[in-house]
């Protein structure tokens, strides 16, 4: 297992960037594939970018290509996702997980993530 916890959510304007930071402990971190997700209020959670385990693959919705980049550190333990132009529509609860997988497959879906940060809020005020 690897504990998660997640920083960097507040309150921005529309058209403004946040970066999220989530750090790792416990495990390895260079061996899992890691991504972010959000949950809207009222809404299911929706899968936003991932990055395999060596960060050579990425893979990004639709609603957030060419916004939002992820990025990891495997040296700090740290998983990062800058987020420019935010619109109100990101208003949500930002999640980091962690899947211990291999290779270049990056999942756009939560099953296989078993470790789960506890989130952190972001705001977009229009």
């Amino acid at each position: 297992q690897v504990q998660l916890v997640e920083s960097g959510g507040g309150l921005v304007q529309t058209g403004g960037s946040l970066r999220l930071s989530c750090a790792a402990s416990g495990r390895t971190f260079g061996g899992y594939t890691l991504a972010w997700f959000r949950q809207a209020s009222g809404k299911e959670r929706e899968f936003l970018a991932g990055i395999n385990w060596f960060g050579a693959s990425t893979s990004y919705a639709d609603s957030v290509k060419g916004r939002f980049t992820i990025s990891r550190d495997n040296a700090k333990n740290t998983l990062y996702l800058q987020m420019n132009s935010l619109k109100p529509e990101d208003t949500a609860v930002y999640y980091c997980a962690a899947a211990a997988l291999g290779g270049n497959f990056v999942p756009k879906f939560a099953g296989p993530y078993n470790n789960w940060g506890q989130g952190t809020q972001v705001t977009v005020s229009s």
